[in-house]
C-alpha cells in the first residue's frame, strides 16, 4: 500500500530548474500542492506558469537569515499546513584543494550546509505540533562516497548525512519521516559548465541520470506506509566508478 499525495502540501528550494522543479512537477501530477522556493524570481515565474494554481512560486534567499526565518509563515498563507518539505537547493566546486578558491567553498558550504540547517530548523516545529511531516534532503553520493575531485563539496555532504541521520532520530516520536536522497552525476545547472561534447559523451556511455529520474525516486521515498522510512536512497547511473 502506498501513501496518496493528494490534499498534501509541500515546499521545495531550489525549485526553478533541475532537481526541485522536477521533484515539483512529480509531486503536482501525484495530487499535491506544491510551493516552489527560489531566489531567482523569473526563472520561478517561468517554472509555475504551466503548471497550474496549485504551483505556487516563494522568492526567498535561503543564505539570508532572516528571510528563512519567515519562509514557513508566508508558506502557511500561501498554501496552508506544510505535509512536506524537500530541502534541495544547493551549489557544487569541484577540483583540487590547492588551487581552490576559498570563498566560492565558503559560498557553497553557506547552501549546502548551513541553508539546509535553518530550512529544516524553521519547519520542524510545525511539523512536530502536527504530529506528522517528512522532511527530505538532496544530499549527493559524494555523502557516503569520499569523491576524490570534490573534496570541499564532498565534506559539504558528509555534514548533510551527518544531520539527517541524527535529526531523524529526534524526531521519531513526534511522527515524522526523515530522509535523504543521494544521486549520483545528474544533469543539472550544477555541470552547466561542462563542455557540450563531454556532456554528451557522458550522456551516451550511461554516465549521467536525469532530474526526472530523481523526482521519481523521491516520489518513491515520499509513497512509502507510514510506518516506513527510506533514511537513504543512493541512485545512480548505470555507468559509474563511484
Amino acid at each position: 500500500m502506498t501513501q496518496d499525495l493528494s490534499g498534501k502540501t509541500a515546499a521545495i528550494s531550489g525549485a526553478a530548474s533541475g532537481i526541485g522543479l522536477a521533484c515539483a512537477k512529480r509531486l503536482l501530477a501525484a495530487g499535491a500542492r506544491v510551493v516552489l522556493v527560489d531566489r531567482d524570481g523569473r526563472a520561478l515565474d517561468q517554472a509555475c506558469a504551466p503548471l497550474g494554481p496549485n504551483a505556487i512560486p516563494l522568492v526567498l534567499d535561503l543564505t539570508d537569515p532572516a528571510s528563512v526565518a519567515g519562509m514557513l509563515p508566508q508558506i502557511l498563507d500561501k498554501a496552508g499546513p506544510l505535509d512536506i518539505f524537500h530541502a534541495n537547493a544547493g551549489a557544487y566546486v569541484g577540483g583540487p584543494v590547492s588551487e581552490g578558491d576559498p570563498d566560492a567553498w565558503d559560498r557553497m558550504l553557506n547552501l549546502n550546509i548551513n541553508a539546509v540547517f535553518r530550512s529544516i530548523h524553521a519547519v520542524l516545529p510545525h511539523m512536530i505540533a502536527r504530529k506528522t511531516g517528512d522532511i527530505l534532503v538532496t544530499s549527493s553520493v559524494a555523502g557516503v562516497v569520499p569523491v576524490v575531485w570534490e573534496p570541499v563539496y564532498t565534506a559539504s555532504k558528509h555534514a548533510v548525512q551527518a544531520f539527517v541521520h541524527t535529526v531523524r532520530r529526534q524526531v521519531i516520536p513526534h511522527g515524522l519521516r526523515v530522509g535523504a536522497i543521494l544521486p549520483g552525476p545528474v544533469v543539472t545547472a550544477l555541470i552547466a559548465d561542462w563542455p557540450q561534447d563531454k556532456l554528451e559523451a557522458e550522456r551516451a556511455r550511461g554516465g549521467l541520470i536525469e532530474p526526472e529520474e530523481v523526482a521519481e525516486a523521491v516520489h518513491f521515498m515520499l509513497t512509502r506506509p507510514r510506518n516506513v522510512t527510506i533514511r537513504d536512497l543512493v541512485i545512480l547511473p548505470q555507468s559509474t566508478d563511484l
